[in-house]
């Protein structure tokens, strides 16, 4: 037994139904039930009369809900007192521009209950750095997007995400349901700040951009480049756009990983938690 098990089985026994204790727990039903049924095998007993209205306890199952709730009070009580032992605590994440929005939520509620006496900041980068400050050692773990140079970094994916081109909706291949690189002759891009990563700014830039290509450091600026100027840029199909702009699928691009990163060089206890926590938040 673990102590997520046991979590597992309080939930369920408090809400007295699976599918509630599963929103509850941020969770599917199938792998909640599944955890279940393995508690049940290794005690070899039931914990659970099934019923269609939910579940019930069952003698056995009484007992261990109050041996379980006492020993995960007395869990979070070491955890509280052993941090608190340890002195003020902080972690600082690095962000590349919306990537802290899309693994909040979930992210944070684990976290929260996990390391709540944790100062965590929140450092955001521009689109010059996708380490989002990690190789510059600003930071103690990243939440950013590839393809960069990944030396001494280690990466764990949380999405995969395709690629588009962003353009105004009045541009001749607005309404194409995909794009090529054939297309895309010609064609005015936005440029990545030059002391940018080599491997990022030829993933993320069309075409090679010449001398009066706008410099843009953030995503407002690479999508209010494409609304006012009409150049061209690249982006993940799931950026919110501006109202005047379309995204269409570049189909000469594989997709891009959402990731979390971290050092390679012996990274804290913490990080190594929040990062595990990070790829449990997307599973």
């Amino acid at each position: 037994m673990d102590l997520r098990s046991l979590r597992y089985f309080v939930a369920v026994a408090q809400e007295r139904h699976i599918g509630r204790a599963a929103r509850r727990l941020h969770m599917t039903q199938p792998p909640l039930s599944r955890a279940i049924r393995e508690l049940e095998d290794e005690l070899g007993v039931t914990l659970f009369e099934r019923t269609s209205k939910g579940v019930t306890l069952t003698p056995a199952g009484t007992v261990m809900f109050d041996e379980s709730v006492a020993l995960l009070e007395h869990a979070d009580l070491l955890r509280t007192r052993v941090t608190a032992a340890a002195g003020a605590t902080t972690l600082t994440i690095g962000t590349l521009a919306d990537t802290a929005e899309l693994v909040a939520g979930t992210l944070v509620t684990r976290f929260r209950e996990q390391h709540p006496s944790v100062e965590v900041s929140i450092r955001e980068a521009d689109l010059g750095d996708p380490t989002a400050g990690l190789r510059a050692g600003l930071v103690d773990v990243a939440l950013t997007r590839t393809p960069f140079e990944d030396n001494g970094i280690s990466t764990r994916v949380l999405r995969r995400i395709p690629v588009g081109v962003v353009l105004r909706e009045n541009d001749p291949l607005a309404g194409r349901e995909s794009i090529g690189s054939d297309d895309l002759t010609d064609r005015r891009w936005v440029r990545l700040p030059d002391n940018a990563d080599p491997l990022w700014a030829a993933y993320w830039t069309g075409g090679p951009p010449d001398g009066s290509s706008p410099i843009v450091r953030t995503i407002q600026e690479c999508l209010q480049s494409v609304l006012w100027n009409a150049t061209s840029a690249l982006a993940p199909l799931d950026q919110p756009l501006p109202a005047g702009l379309v995204v269409v699928p570049f189909r000469d691009r594989p997709p891009s990983h959402l990731v979390v990163a971290q050092s390679e060089a012996a990274p804290s206890p913490l990080v190594r938690s929040f990062v595990q926590l990070a790829v449990d938040s997307f599973r």
